[in-house]
């Protein structure tokens, strides 16, 4: 598998994306990945690359068979196409859904299946999160090769994150060691833990405890309100 920079990493991000959403201006020119690396919108993080940094980058690319000149091209400007996926030169052969989520990854690093859920929209369709949750256990286990990971989830958020493997993991993201690799589309949507054991049983005894704090101070104030209007009949 192939290790890309976040530069590189971006630049085919832009390639897939502008190829499944504008397909009319497919191949394109440096200062139409200048244009897509460079955006405001649906980036992260924001880049301010020159045209000659991503021709750098393009050059790298070209070099490493991912990219390519369309020589095809009517034009005296430089056109590029991706070899990067769903191609006769690469082992990598996604689904639409597949090839959503990972050009979402390229493009806005770590995200929740409902974040990604929501940025795919005009890649690909997802019915539901859990199409999302399914799609992304096929990409832990494609072919021979783990494509992303799942990470620890933060402190009070409810979904955890995910991320992609083309390009080195920083030391700042904590990898989710419990999440396993070789996920079925079955084992994502159907949860295996029980309220008797791990987390689930820890989880059932703090709700019953809950309960128990929350009855004994419904009983406290329904006696205070009760001597209160003892009270106000005296008067």
């Amino acid at each position: 598998m192939i290790t890309l920079s976040q530069e590189q990493c971006r630049v085919i991000g832009v390639m897939l994306e502008k190829e499944t959403t504008t397909p009319e201006q497919y191949p394109l020119s440096l200062n139409g990945i200048t244009t897509g690396c460079n955006q405001k919108s649906n980036r992260e993080p924001v880049m301010s690359l020159t045209e000659s940094d991503v021709q750098n980058i393009v050059d790298e690319l070209v070099h490493m068979n991912q990219l390519m000149v369309d020589t095809k091209a009517s034009t005296r400007v430089n056109k590029y196409f991706h070899r990067f996926c769903d191609t006769e030169f690469g082992n990598l052969k996604f689904t639409p859904q597949q090839r959503a989520i990972i050009c979402v990854l390229l493009l806005r690093g770590p995200q929740t299946p409902g974040e990604l859920r929501t940025r795919t929209n005009r890649l690909a369709d997802f019915s539901d999160v859990s199409e999302v949750e399914a799609t992304l256990a096929q990409l832990a286990e494609l072919n021979g090769q783990c494509l992303i990971k799942k990470l620890a989830r933060e402190p009070g958020k409810r979904e955890s994150r995910y991320i992609h493997l083309l390009t080195e993991i920083s030391d700042d993201y904590n990898i989710d060691t419990n999440f396993e690799n070789v996920l079925t589309a079955t084992d994502v949507d159907t949860p295996t833990e029980t309220p008797e054991t791990g987390t689930s049983a820890t989880s059932h005894d703090q709700l019953n405890q809950r309960v128990t704090e929350l009855e004994q101070q419904v009983a406290l104030l329904t006696e205070k309100l009760t001597r209160l209007n003892t009270l106000n009949d005296t008067y």
